[in-house]
């Protein structure tokens, strides 16, 4: 077999052909499994902490406190971030018909990105962090997300100039706003004033602080989690229906509707709290606005199997990627609804929050990741297909099954704590303690427990279809660019 890899590639390299740098998008799928593996395992072991608090085995850096950000951390920003950096350079170079702008800035990319999530793999568990969410990274790494991420918008865009065809397809334009908008609010949120190599104060103070990190918050929701994978939906759904996108227009306007709405949405996280009322309410204001562009875009990707629907029967590569939408619009129907200051004074810290940041989290993100990387591997390694087509249709129920308990259980018991809390006796004293309100979500703990692990099975799966795709691969040589007429 690595006689004829070694054959094919070298009949590629004899022709002197133009070719794509496949190597960094190969390098940033792989791990973007691994990553995936790695944080949704420690999901399912804080997941079991909530059940039994003994697991923690009183050892510091395995506490839950600890552990949660690493997950988090580890999941959008490991597993997410890797698979939105290799499927950007893997499209912007095809759509473009042209070879990525640096070859070695594009490695730096890559392993400047992997040396931060180690870091962040470090760091965490020992208790180094700012406290801000999804921004805990001390000030050292902050640095070196900001040099890396400079040096990815520098390959991206560069890449779009020099171009060879005059047409910017849509795609891109999701991925550029992604990451110009993610280096904006990651400089900004994260200036601080270094104390020593391992803490830091944030510049900002009070109810401003807790603005500008919910600005920054909502947007690596909307941008981070939704506008870059957007981009990878619009090239892989039409790209694995075998059709045009539903409406090329509709896309047009739901980037532009998206991009200029979102941004403002971030005050609905600060609901009941010093922020003042007029920026609350218009946090309200445009969480409702956001629920057109994000359905449009929604029905947009689901309508482009118009005339194909029958692929669903046997393709769970498709499954995985219009399931996602489903998931996508279920979750941006949720968010707005959830944003309304009455709806809100029922779900806040409660663990509604918490099923509705994983629908969109593993029913959008993770699903529409998968598809994608079923997509490119095998392309990547000179198949046709992955090793086993019945293990994704596995993978596929495993992971729609796993979610449904865990959004499910979490809706529940969100809405029971909800009431709970807020249930008063006659004489206005509290019905139930936070301790009985916390004994009654126990067995909703349970179920997601399960709905955790059945995801991190589907993704055990995953692993050893992409280790047999890749150990009997054809080639590994870079795809011929296409030459124009």
């Amino acid at each position: 077999m690595q006689t004829a890899v070694g054959a094919v590639d070298a009949r590629h390299a004899q022709t002197g052909a133009m070719t794509y740098n496949d190597k960094v998008v190969r390098q940033f799928a792989l791990m973007t499994v691994v990553w995936g593996i790695v944080g949704m395992l420690v999901g399912v072991i804080i997941a079991a902490q909530l059940i039994w608090p003994a697991l923690n085995f009183d050892v510091p850096w395995l506490t839950y406190s600890r552990l949660r950000p690493l997950h988090t951390n580890a999941v959008i920003f490991a597993f997410g971030g890797s698979a939105l950096i290799g499927t950007s350079f893997y499209v912007v170079q095809r759509t473009c018909h042209t070879r990525i702008f640096s070859d070695g800035l594009a490695s730096f990319v890559f392993w400047g990105w992997q040396l931060v999530i180690v870091l962040a793999a470090v760091s965490l568990p020992l208790g180094w962090t700012t406290s801000k969410e999804y921004a805990e990274l001390e000030w050292p790494i902050d640095l070196l997300i900001a040099v890396v991420w400079v040096a990815y918008a520098i390959v991206f865009l560069g890449t779009l100039v020099k171009r060879r065809v005059s047409h910017i397809y849509v795609a891109n334009w999701f991925y550029a706003s992604f990451i110009i908008t993610v280096a904006v609010l990651h400089i900004v949120n994260s200036a601080a004033i270094p104390v020593t190599l391992t803490k830091s104060y944030s510049v900002y103070a009070g109810t401003i602080d807790a603005m500008v990190q919910w600005w920054y918050g909502h947007n690596a929701v909307g941008f981070f989690l939704t506008t870059g994978f957007l981009g990878m939906m619009y090239y892989f759904v039409p790209k694995q229906a075998g059709r045009p996108v539903y409406s090329y227009r509709l896309s047009i306007i739901h980037f532009w509707a998206l991009v200029s709405v979102y941004m403002w949405a971030g005050p609905h996280h600060l609901h009941y709290t010093s922020l003042p009322d007029w920026a609350q309410s218009l946090g309200v204001v445009f969480s409702l606005i956001l629920l057109a562009p994000s359905w449009g875009g929604m029905i947009n990707g689901i309508m482009t199997l118009s005339g194909a629907w029958h692929k669903l029967r046997t393709d769970p590569i498709l499954k995985f990627l219009i399931v996602s939408l489903s998931f996508y619009g279920m979750s941006t129907f949720e968010g707005p609804m959830m944003s309304i200051k009455t709806v809100n004074a029922l779900s806040h810290y409660t663990d509604w929050t918490i099923g509705h940041v994983h629908s969109g989290a593993l029913g959008w993100v993770a699903m529409v990741s998968i598809g994608s990387l079923y997509v490119v591997i095998p392309r990547l390694y000179g198949r046709k297909e992955m090793w086993s087509i019945r293990l994704i249709d596995w993978h596929f129920w495993t992971t729609t099954i796993g979610i449904v308990l865990y959004v499910a259980a979490m809706w529940i018991a969100g809405v029971m704590q909800g009431l709970m809390w807020r249930a008063t006796n006659p004489d206005g004293t509290l019905t139930y303690s936070f301790i009985e309100a916390l004994s009654a979500t126990y067995p909703y703990y349970v179920v997601r427990l399960i709905g955790g692990t059945m995801v991190f099975g589907g993704m055990l799966l995953m692993l050893y279809n992409v280790y047999k795709t890749v150990a009997e691969r054809t080639s590994i040589a870079d795809a011929p660019i296409p030459q124009p007429a």
